[in-house]
């Protein structure tokens, strides 16, 4: 685990990424939220990116995240962004403040009861695949309108906007084609259900400069603030 002071330098780094990156896309900088994120990391993680200013973390497994929720005391919003088994909806819906990785109608379902049993409404983002990766998790892009009318007939979920993950690929443009996929998903989405949908949740460290040109509002980074992850 690397120290403080080097995280605030790679942080103070990959916020000046962020803002030209913005710059060049004729975006404001303000409009793209940075979260840290922290899976496999230990909870001191997750304390560097709130001592930094960051609101929210991004977890990968349930328990590991229970388990740092018990060591933390700052007031973080932590955010499951990967895979969510079937099994595990309820405990997730329990210790995580907002799942981006919903990606059936299934898990919507046993989300929204989940939600309706803690009494509280629970917000969401809808995983698409939008890359059309067989190795990444999220629901075909022609399932996307049958998965948000689902979503959005649950009395208690709120499903703010959608995520992608880019497929691996030393081409550039792979990513691009994603990001730039997701957003016009977005853009029909919303046209056509008439709701917002605000945020796109796509790009990481190696490619968040794409993905802030095609619209993101929520970049994910984990190894650039803290070196590569422990397997």
């Amino acid at each position: 685990m690397i120290t403080y002071e080097d995280f605030a330098v790679r942080a103070a780094q990959l916020r000046l990424g962020i803002d030209q990156a913005c710059h060049k896309a004729g975006r404001k900088p303000d409009d793209v939220t940075l979260m840290a994120v922290t899976k496999s990391h230990p909870v001191d993680a997750a304390h560097f990116a709130y001592r930094f200013g960051l609101k929210s973390v991004g977890e990968n497994r349930v328990q590991e995240t229970i388990d740092k929720r018990t060591l933390s005391s700052d007031p973080l919003f932590w955010e499951l962004i990967g895979h969510l088994q079937s099994n595990k909806a309820a405990l997730a819906v329990r210790h995580f403040d907002r799942i981006q990785s919903v990606d059936s109608e299934k898990l919507v379902t046993l989300i929204d009861k989940a939600a309706n049993e803690l009494g509280k409404s629970f917000p969401i983002l809808l995983q698409i695949n939008a890359g059309r990766d067989p190795a990444k998790f999220g629901a075909e892009i022609e399932d996307a309108p049958k998965l948000l009318e689902c979503a959005l007939s649950k009395p208690h979920l709120k499903v703010d906007g959608l995520m992608t993950i880019a497929p691996l690929s030393t081409d550039p443009d792979v990513a691009k084609h994603t990001f730039e996929t997701l957003r016009t998903v977005r853009d029909q989405l919303s046209g056509s259900f008439k709701i917002p949908l605000l945020t796109l949740s796509m790009g990481m460290s190696g490619d968040y400069e794409s993905a802030i040109a095609c619209g993101s509002t929520l970049i994910r980074v984990g190894s650039a603030l803290f070196g590569e992850r422990e397997v």
